[in-house]
């Protein structure tokens, strides 16, 4: 069994995220933690621990400052940030001190099964040890990395198309490729290309906004609130 540990600083979604973890096969919570102080003692005491879903806004600190003082403390237990913070600075960072993967709240069940069962993969893989050729070696680099979006086009980051559709999914009404760009980061021209790539797939639906003169403002709705 993989043993995890929950960190979140919202008790009812800590509970959600550990009853998703309990029904993938081959996982198991060892313990719930909801403050950073908490979390850094459960790694300490915890007789075996293999992975940390670690939200990143947490009462007495940020879910990377625990990242970063376990790696100083001598624990490499792998992370997998699960947490609402989508500013491009935060996910390099999370990058940057070994988490594996980052998802992005909220999300449903299958978004988190899919990444452990993508993460238990990487553990077989790892697990056989030996010398590894070049395939092997991309196999495990990229076992995490699975698009979000499936068949996206060449020159599309998946990372990017799980903000866009983050943002649309999290807005409460349609949104132009200007406030796509504010609330992910990313430029207002990555966004526009993002959305009507979604349009296109069906996954976005677009509406027009008619201003006094000019042309309409494209704006943008998650196709599955209609």
């Amino acid at each position: 069994m993989i043993e995890v540990l929950v960190v979140d600083d919202d008790t009812r979604v800590a509970q959600v995220n550990a009853a998703y973890v309990e029904k993938v096969p081959g996982f198991h919570v060892a313990a719930e933690a909801h403050s950073a102080a908490e979390a850094l003692r459960l790694v300490e005491a915890l007789p075996r621990l293999d992975l940390v879903l670690m939200d990143h806004y947490l009462p007495d600190d940020t879910g990377l400052a625990v990242v970063q003082e376990m790696r100083r403390r001598g624990h490499q237990t792998d992370v997998i940030m699960v947490t609402a913070a989508r500013d491009v600075s935060t996910v390099q960072a999370a990058l940057r001190q070994g988490a594996l993967q980052y998802l992005v709240k909220p999300f449903a069940f299958a978004g988190l099964r899919a990444k452990l069962e993508a993460y238990a993969e990487l553990r077989r893989t790892l697990d056989g040890g030996g010398e590894a050729e070049q395939a092997q070696v991309d196999r495990i680099f990229g076992a995490l990395s699975a698009p979000s979006e499936p068949g996206l086009p060449k020159g599309h980051s998946p990372t990017t198309a799980e903000l866009v559709r983050q943002a649309l999914l999290n807005a409460e009404g349609p949104l132009s490729a200007q406030e796509i760009a504010e609330r992910t980061g990313v430029s207002r021209q990555t966004a526009q290309r993002y959305l009507k790539l979604l349009e296109r797939t069906g996954r976005a639906r677009l509406t027009l906004k008619y201003g006094d003169a000019g042309r309409p403002e494209h704006r943008y709705v998650w196709a599955a609130r209609g």
